[in-house]
This record gives C-alpha cells, structure tokens and sequence, in this order.
C-alpha cells in the first residue's frame, strides 16, 4: 500500500513582482535574489515570465538551455531558502526556442510546461515552439497547474479537469490590458473552485512596453486574497487547504461541468 502524503497546510506562495532589466540575465538575477532575501520562509517562490531578459528579450542573442546559468541560479536560490522556485525563460530545447516554465528545487526541474498559446498580437509565435501539453506540479499533496501570461485568456485550456488546487500564470502582462487580466484571474478562480495567482512585471522595459504590476491571489469563490499595485513587490500568500476543501464539498459545482476534449493542434 503506498504511503499517504502529508499536506503542506499552510502551503505559502511568494509572490515576486520585479522590474525586469532588458536583455540583461546577470542583472536579473543578482536583483530578483535581492527580492528573495526579502521574504524569508516561504515554500514555493514565483517569479514572472521571461524574468532573465524580459518577453522577447532573446532576439538577436543566443537562448539560455537547461544546462545554463538561469536555470542553475533557480536552483541554488531554491537550495538556500529550501524551497521551490517558478518562472518562465526563453529556453533553447531540441532545436526550438519556447517560452518556457519551469518549477526547480535544490535538486532540479519537478515540473515544466511550454506555453500553449503565444501570443501572435506581439510576434510571439514567430519565434517559438508552442506546447501541446499541460504541466503539473504534484507537490507535498498539493496539485499545482501551470500557466504562461496569454493562456489566461482561454478558459477551456484552464479548465480544471486536471483536479488541481492552485492555478499559478506567471506573466508579462502589460498595462493597457490591465482590467482583463484582474478580471480574467478572478474568473478563472470561481470557475475552475481553485485557488488562483498571477504574478506579472512592473515598469517600462526595453521593448518600450509598459508593465504594471497588479500581481494577485485569488480564493476559489473569487475573493482577493493579495493584490499589489504598480510598485516592486514581494509578499507571501498562506493557501489554506482545509478551507479548499470544505469549499468544494459545500458547493460541488466541478461535478456539473460539461464533458469535452480538447483536439491536440495540427503538426
């Protein structure tokens, strides 16, 4: 008989809301660990998307792999704070660029997933692979889903139908279409009865795009649980697991939800 796994309740998600340097991994790095030291004791660090370069921030320099320095860093700031870390980068796999996230410890990659819809509005998908797949995060009884910016806009790929408790988007989401972003994290938290966070950049980048923060947390009847404003930010979210559950049992409304299968996209 396999072994029950003990529930991280509490489970405590930090929510790192960075101005990003341009085109600048090194920087980003040094920086975003200054945010880390920060906020101590939390289990699970999420950075935004592209967070060594910026969206887009790989044009015209070579892609950073699995094997390099980003990836290492996550690691070893996962390491010293004994805890997991999540962002998305620009990563070269198999020949192709993707937009990539990923979830590290101090021992390596426990979950990734490649974005499924680049974002064609900015060019996106003229540069990457786009993924076919879901990621998920099984972690200390916690079922974690995994989201990139512009899949936020597509509630049937974020249906819940994977019985997850957190939907995390990590973004680069920028200001004029800041109203549909809180607005869309908040739906997708009543609909799919999870909890919801979305942690985006803040400041104008060297793609001369404004970004504005409004990195929240959202609880699975659609109450706001952590919002920043436009500012640097970084804060700790506790997810209350019984309190989840209790939801659920109360207001079993996933049961009604009607049955589809997405096709996977044509080759």
């Amino acid at each position: 008989m396999a072994e029950s796994v003990a529930v991280r309740d509490p489970l405590r998600v930090a929510l790192v809301q960075a101005r990003l340097h341009w085109q600048d991994p090194s920087a980003n790095r040094e920086h975003l660990a200054t945010l880390l030291d920060r906020e101590p004791g939390a289990d699970l660090y999420v950075l935004p998307e592209a967070f060594s370069k910026g969206f887009l921030g790989d044009l015209g320099g070579p892609a950073e792999t699995l094997q390099g320095e980003t990836v290492a860093w996550m690691r070893a700031q996962a390491a010293r704070r004994s805890a997991l870390v999540a962002g998305s980068l620009a990563l070269e796999v198999d020949g192709h660029r993707r937009n990539r996230m990923l979830v590290v410890d101090a021992t390596g990659i426990q979950a990734d997933y490649d974005k499924r819809h680049l974002f064609g509005f900015g060019g996106e998908d003229e540069r990457y692979r786009a993924g076919t797949g879901h990621g998920i995060l099984d972690w200390c009884g916690w079922r974690v889903d995994l989201q990139i910016c512009y899949d936020l806009r597509f509630p049937v790929w974020c249906r819940n139908t994977r019985g997850f408790d957190l939907q995390l988007f990590v973004a680069n989401w920028p200001s004029p279409r800041v109203e549909a972003w809180r607005s869309l994290l908040k739906a997708r938290a009543i609909e799919n009865q999870s909890y919801v966070i979305g942690v985006n950049c803040t400041g104008r980048h060297g793609n001369d795009i404004e970004y504005p923060g409004r990195s929240s947390a959202w609880g699975p009847s659609g109450e706001c649980l952590l919002e920043f404003d436009g500012a640097e930010a970084i804060a700790t979210v506790e997810l209350d697991r019984r309190a989840l559950d209790a939801f659920r049992r109360r207001f079993p409304f996933l049961a009604d939800a009607d049955e589809f299968t997405l096709q996977p996209p044509s080759p």
